[in-house]
Order: C-alpha cells, then sequence, then structure tokens
C-alpha cells in the first residue's frame, strides 16, 4: 500500500475522537479477490472512496493511521483496495456517521456502488460502503 504525503499528513493530525471518515483510494490495476459475503468481487483501476467509521480505543486518529501502514493485516474488506492502491486523501468527521457519509457520496454524479454489501457487512441501512468516484474526487471538498 501506499499512502500520498498529503494523506499520511493529515492523518498526522487526526483526533482520538470517535468519528467517521472518507478514504480517497486510486487503484492502478484490475483488484480481483473474494469474500463471504460478496463473492468474487473485480474491481477495475479507477477511484473509489470508502466511507468508515472509528468508535474504538484511538478514534479517528488510531483507525486511519492503521489503512496507511504498510504492514497492516487484512481485517476488513477496505484492506484489500488500501493494501493494492494508494489512499491519496482522507477526511475525518469527528462525531460523524458513515451511512451519512454514504448518502452524501450517493447523491452527487458519477458515484456508483460497485459491489453490493462491500465494505458494509455490518450494516443493512447501506448498500455499500465502497464507492466507485470520478477521478477527480476529492473528499476534501466534498465534505
Amino acid at each position: 500500500m501506499m499512502a500520498s504525503a498529503a494523506a499520511l499528513a493529515d492523518a498526522a493530525r487526526l483526533p482520538a475522537s470517535p468519528g467517521a471518515y472518507v478514504l480517497a483510494i486510486e487503484l492502478r490495476r484490475t483488484l480481483s479477490f473474494a469474500t463471504a459475503v460478496t463473492g468474487p468481487v473485480r474491481l477495475p483501476p479507477g477511484r473509489y472512496a470508502y466511507c468508515g467509521s472509528a468508535r474504538g480505543p484511538g478514534g479517528l486518529g488510531a483507525r486511519i493511521r492503521r489503512h496507511l501502514r504498510r504492514d497492516t493485516r487484512i481485517h476488513w474488506h477496505v484492506d484489500r483496495l488500501t493494501t493494492a492502491g494508494e489512499i491519496v486523501a482522507v477526511v475525518a468527521r469527528p462525531g460523524g456517521d458513515e451511512c451519512a457519509l454514504l448518502r452524501d457520496l450517493l447523491a452527487r454524479p458519477g458515484v456508483t456502488v460497485p459491489v453490493l454489501r462491500l465494505g458494509a457487512t455490518d450494516c443493512r441501512r447501506c448498500p455499500a460502503h465502497l464507492v466507485a468516484v470520478p477521478a477527480d474526487f476529492d473528499p476534501a471538498v466534498f465534505l
């Protein structure tokens, strides 16, 4: 996994409070894998946005720094993308809700759900927490 210098700098300033976040991830090559929930997944090159939450110890800072680590263990669906692609931007909303962020994203032109349930196996309100976004998507502008 690679993370842009801006993403690393942003993560260093994140609070230990709970909240929600958006990772903008750039895939430069096709990514194929399978999960027990979604079955086979094939994501073409492009930009994706993942909406996540951080409610545990260390809050937003700890969770996002975990996503940025090169030696991370595959635990969540998004880890497949973060280890294969590049995190190009990170934005956090202290006290925020990942489902609300996703609803706002889905209301934007050009945002689609590439695979149902991907990144949201524990959520029954959202179709997924990973969306395909236009190439120029910047979560800082979005939020």
